[in-house]
């Protein structure tokens, strides 16, 4: 397991290499320039020239790619264009934390909510209750999540006035946990709603699979109760595969992030790479681009471990 880790690991070397000089000549590609937010329009072309060769503009797009690489590989994502020089890592940092909640309150909902729907889909197949659950799973993987997030803010925000549409916390308060998770749950769910269809689909087939296997009905006739064959025979085995799609939901949470957190104004990283993007501030599109691409190594690394400890037939 060690060996398979260690190559793994060094399998990835080679591929983030290539997804930050692909993201890095896209954003070189794009139209604009990015030092015009700084500077007054009516400066002149010397002080223009000073500020482009503070930021390294220019220099040839391999230099700068050199070089920021060289930087990244120390730790150092360089100071933000836009944020009056701020450096990258401060303030990837501070929404860092916002983010790591949202996805881990959005996990948790995703698997305890899929987890069991998709098992009583798997033991009552083509019931009333299997119909529901498919037809729900499909329109969740069918909404977009701008959309579902608009709509929820429309109805639990503006009509309602349950749950609030934006923030972190309610603005001028003293912290409250209450609070935090008051606007939490509405972004949470919306992020949730995508991977639980997904895992609640996926838990389904793994189940049917299993729940008819020979090992199963010699459990049924040693007089075992039918949950207890469920959950302590069928449902270990039958979890296998969706490990793999579990160690998959890591970076789509990454992804997804970017517009719920546009959508519902929560101060994260999703939010904070779309505000760059959009005001071309290269080097804090540059660091979460590399920070989500070790997220996906990572993911599937963790998807590969779990299999193996669930399933002891798996050697590396």
């Amino acid at each position: 397991m060690v060996s398979y880790i260690i190559r793994r690991t060094l399998m990835a070397i080679p591929l983030l290499l290539g997804i930050t000089i692909l993201s890095f000549a896209i954003m070189h590609m794009a139209p604009g320039d990015p030092t015009a937010l700084l500077m007054d329009p009516n400066i002149s072309p010397a002080d223009r020239e000073i500020v482009i060769e503070k930021y390294g503009f220019n220099d040839p797009v391999h230099v700068q790619y050199f070089k920021w690489l060289g930087n990244m590989l120390q730790g150092d994502f360089g100071d933000s264009i836009i944020n009056k020089g701020r450096d990258v890592s401060e303030l990837i940092w501070n929404r860092l934390p916002n983010t790591l909640l949202l996805m881990v309150v959005s996990t948790f909902l995703a698997i305890v909510i899929a987890v069991p729907f998709g098992v009583i889909s798997a033991v009552r197949p083509y019931s009333k209750v299997d119909y529901t659950v498919t037809v729900t799973s499909f329109l969740g993987l069918a909404t977009p999540n701008f959309w579902f997030g608009l709509v929820l803010i429309m109805i639990f925000s503006v009509h309602l006035h349950w749950f609030p549409a934006s923030g972190t916390q309610t603005l001028n308060a003293p912290f409250s946990i209450w609070d935090r998770i008051h606007h939490l749950i509405l972004p949470a769910f919306v992020l949730a709603t995508a991977d639980m269809a997904s895992l609640t689909r996926y838990t389904r087939s793994s189940m049917i699979e299993v729940v008819n296997q020979d090992y199963m009905r010699t459990a049924r006739a040693k007089g075992f109760r039918e949950r207890k064959v469920i959950v302590k025979h069928g449902l270990r085995n039958g979890l296998i595969p969706v490990i793999t799609i579990f160690g998959l939901m890591l970076p789509s949470f990454i992804g997804g992030s970017v517009i719920v957190e546009s959508v519902f104004g929560w101060p994260g990283l999703g939010k904070l790479f779309i505000d760059s993007a959009f005001q071309r501030d290269y080097p804090i599109v540059m660091a979460i681009t590399v920070i989500s691409s070790v997220l996906v190594v990572l993911g599937n690394l963790i998807a590969d471990i779990l299999y193996a400890v669930f399933d002891p037939r798996i050697e590396y």
